[in-house]
């Protein structure tokens, strides 16, 4: 939704200025001049990137349009299950998790968090260590160490398609001058008509520039920006589901495991103890 308010903020700055100077927008649209641009860019696109690294942005382009779902209320559901987890552990032994774990999707603990079910990396992730903790004795320098190890390689997986964004919309300027070029050369192929009309062809070859730079700046490197955005947000939440899995193979009570990982939440998600405290009342009550 912000992505569509911007663009139109862009457009309608840029083209209404131009427009209340006593320019002509007609004069703007040259749709050859955005075939080179964009052909270009997207030729450059595929040469640039293998199959699944352009897999994966294209895969991640429609997310930039909807709003973050990573919210205050889908971590209060992360951290009430985490706690309802291990009470469980505390209550029951290891082994009463084993089939929880085995299969989540039929789990009566993980049915409660329906939002959370939707992010199988999640859920994976979740499980994954569960399930080591289960195996015997695990320790938790190692672990910290492999979920480390995981976090990092989703985070390079996340931010190739934030990377060939950004690398696609810094080759826009110079498709630009490109366009421009190609303007110049057939305006001069054309030297023997009237200024005035040499004239006109000159500025549709300037447009070229114009339009390169304004994609760039203006629509496609925004676009690396909040892509790198999101994944910091989604990274945020293997963080925490390690700190309150670390807590408690360091022998801390459920409530306090908990509380190690509310407290790595960025402020704006971070619910109050008292919120989070509640939330998982309700939710033992379902």
């Amino acid at each position: 939704m912000f992505v569509i308010i911007g663009y139109v903020v862009v457009c309608g700055t840029i083209f209404g200025g131009y427009a209340l100077a006593g320019g002509h927008l007609g004069g703007l649209w040259q749709p050859l001049e955005v075939l080179m641009i964009f052909g270009g860019a997207v030729g450059a696109f595929i040469v640039g990137n293998d199959s699944k690294a352009q897999k994966a942005t294209l895969k991640a382009l429609p997310t930039l349009f909807k709003g973050s779902k990573f919210n205050k209320a889908l971590y209060m559901d992360l951290l009430a299950l985490l706690f309802e987890i291990l009470t469980k552990i505390r209550k029951d032994g290891m082994m009463s998790i084993e089939n929880d774990v085995e299969n989540p999707e039929a789990s009566p603990l993980f049915s409660k968090y329906p939002a959370l079910q939707h992010d199988h990396h999640l859920i994976e992730f979740i499980t994954d260590y569960l399930r080591l903790m289960v195996s015997g004795n695990m320790d938790a320098f190692q672990v910290e160490n492999l979920m480390d190890n995981e976090i990092e390689t989703h985070h390079m997986e996340g931010h190739v398609p934030a990377h060939c964004v950004a690398k696609l919309g810094d080759g826009l300027p110079a498709f630009g001058i490109v366009a421009a070029v190609m303007g110049v050369v057939h305006t001069m192929e054309n030297v023997a008509l009237p200024p005035a009309e040499l004239g006109i062809l000159i500025a549709h070859a300037l447009v070229g520039t114009f339009l390169g730079i304004l994609l760039a700046y203006g629509f496609i490197g925004p676009l690396s920006g909040l892509l790198e955005q999101k994944l910091e947000e989604s990274t945020k939440m293997f963080q925490t589901v390690k700190v309150t899995l670390l807590a408690s193979l360091n022998g801390y009570a459920p409530a306090i495991a908990v509380e190690f990982g509310r407290k790595v939440l960025y402020s704006t998600e971070r619910p109050s103890f008292a919120e989070l405290e509640s939330h998982v009342k309700q939710a033992k009550g379902k």
